[in-house]
This record gives structure tokens, sequence and C-alpha cells, in this order.
């Protein structure tokens, strides 16, 4: 059987990158969507409250997925160019640092301007928060925390299981990660049901979070801030964050950025007390700003170490070295 090659996945990889950097999500017709239809249709015949039945519907829509990555790569046979253009467009598929950092341009354009009403309607396009309860500085913290943890989830994580597994892996990735959207969060309706979901998508995303961290401290001096900072937030306070994983790559941000992020957030089914991550100041829209600056040096430096790593990885029995 073919395994795939390290040069023909790092090609992959890079070109996917550059048709995200291009052109963004699609408006209409995005795969991530129609995935999410599909499993929102699924779950109308597969619902119970009891966390065995959701751990079955999860793990039949991500073997689903990684099955049609499989059939994907084994297309392509032992022609290195369609291994790298099925990667390419499995992690153009994937990934979303593009659109995520033009919405948070967007974001701190609308707050700057003091269009506070334009800001909470377009506040669902990061995170799930509640936007009517928010004033000028919520919506502030609220884009930039979601800066942070999509940083990691919408790009780093993509590239790194397509760097890991090649085009099985990454879709798999992006679902995982689309059902944690979905159902893995703490309402009444999907406590039970959403929580393999919300397991598998922690578990995919540990590694990522972490390679997050460690590119954001690297960056920080681009935006004005200190590697130290960034790690000592990260080592400080990342632990006491709900998540093992979006504390992390918010304390890591916040200490770059010199803010405080964390307190009082208000979602659709519940309010969290977040803990406090950073000892900065409050943070203004000129840090959001900042923030998607540092989000896009940490996007290229993670797409660059992981192409790097890729190219010099070779699957196969006579290959040398093997990763």
């Amino acid at each position: 059987m073919h395994e795939p090659g390290g040069r023909a996945r790092a090609a992959g990889i890079a070109a996917g990158v550059l048709a995200d950097a291009v052109f963004g999500d699609p408006r209409q017709g995005h795969p991530v969507a129609l995935f999410g239809g599909g499993a929102a249709a699924l779950e109308r015949y597969t619902y119970r409250d009891d966390r065995f039945t959701g751990a079955l519907h999860a793990g039949v829509l991500l073997a689903a997925v990684t099955a049609t990555g499989v059939l994907v790569e084994r297309a392509g046979g032992r022609s290195a160019l369609r291994e790298a253009g099925a990667v390419a467009a499995a992690t153009f598929v994937a990934a979303g640092g593009t659109s995520l950092c033009r919405t948070g341009d967007q974001m701190a354009a609308l707050l700057s301007s003091g269009d506070v009403v334009g800001a909470r309607q377009l506040l669902p396009s990061l995170c799930g928060r509640d936007p009517s309860v928010l004033d000028a500085a919520g919506l502030t913290r609220a884009a930039l925390e979601s800066i942070a943890e999509n940083t990691s989830d919408a790009q780093v994580g993509p590239l790194l299981w397509a760097a890991v597994g090649g085009t099985p892996a990454v879709l798999a990735y992006r679902a995982a990660n689309t059902l944690d959207a979905m159902i893995g969060h703490r309402s009444p309706r999907y406590a039970r049901f959403g929580w393999a979901a919300a397991k598998i998508d922690d578990l995919a995303n540990l590694a990522a979070a972490r390679l997050t961290g460690l590119c954001v401290a690297v960056c920080a001096p681009l935006v004005g801030g200190s590697p130290a900072a960034a790690v000592r937030a990260w080592r400080r306070d990342a632990s006491k964050h709900p998540s093992p994983n979006a504390g992390v790559a918010e304390a890591s941000f916040a200490g770059a950025l010199g803010v405080r992020l964390g307190g009082p957030t208000q979602y659709a089914h519940e309010l969290e007390i977040r803990p406090t991550l950073g000892d900065g100041r409050v943070p203004q829209v000129a840090d959001l700003t900042r923030a998607v600056r540092l989000s896009r040096a940490v996007q290229l430096l993670a797409a660059a170490l992981l192409v790097g790593v890729s190219a010099a990885c070779r699957s196969g029995r006579r290959a040398s070295p093997r990763c």
C-alpha cells in the first residue's frame, strides 16, 4: 500500500494555507457547513439524553469523515501531485485562519467607530456568547478571547493534523471541532449527549494548543509584547480555565499583549465566571487589533514549522529519517 510522502504532504499543506490566505472561507456551500447540516439531520434520529448515545453519534460521524478522507487519499494512487492536491484541498476546507482574522479586523473597525449594534450582530461569527448583554468593553474581550482560542482551533490544529496524518486526519479533526461547537457545550440538552464530542475535541487539540502557546511567545515582540510574559501567564493561569486547551491560547495571548482576560462570560444557556488570565490592563480596541496581528504571525510561523517538519519526514520502509 502506498504511504504519503513527506514532500507531497508538505506541498499540499503549503498550497492549502495559500488558498485559505487568498480566498478565505467560501460564503456558500462550505463543506464544513454541509457536514454540520448532516450532523444536525442525524441528530434528529439519534438524540438521547445520555453519554453512550452521544458517543455513538459522534463516532459514526467521525468514522464516516475519516473513511471519506482515506478514500480520497487512496484515489490519488502513487501520484505525488494528486496526493499533494488532496492534502491541499483538505487543508483549505479545514483551515479558517484568514476568515478569523478578517472578522477580527471587522469587529475592531466597528468598535472603533462606536457601532456597538453592528459589533453585536457580528459577534456570533466569532463565538457563541450572548451579544445582547455585552457593551463595547465586553464585546472587545469576547472577540479577543475568540481570536486567541480559534488561532489554535481554526488554523494551528488543522495544519498540525494535516502534517501528522494527511487528508483523513485533517478532515477528521475539522469534523471533531465542528461537532464540539454544535453539541459539546454544557447546555441542558447537550450536557450528556455532547460529552463525548467535547472530550474528543479536547484530545484532538492538546498538542495544537501548546504549539500555539509556543508560537505566541516567539511572536510576542512583533506586537510589542514579551515572550517571558506570554510564558508566565501560560504557566500561571492556563490551568484555571475550564478548557485544557483554550486556557493555553488565551493565557499566552493575554501575557503577550499585556492585557487581562476572563471574568463573567454569558452564553445562551448559562453564565460562566471565568478565571482571570494575565495581569495587565482591561483590553481596549487597539489590543484587539494587536491580537489579530499576533494571530496572523502565529499562523504563519506554525505553517512554516509544520511544512518544514512534513518535508523533512518521509514515510516508507526505505525512507530516512522516519517520522
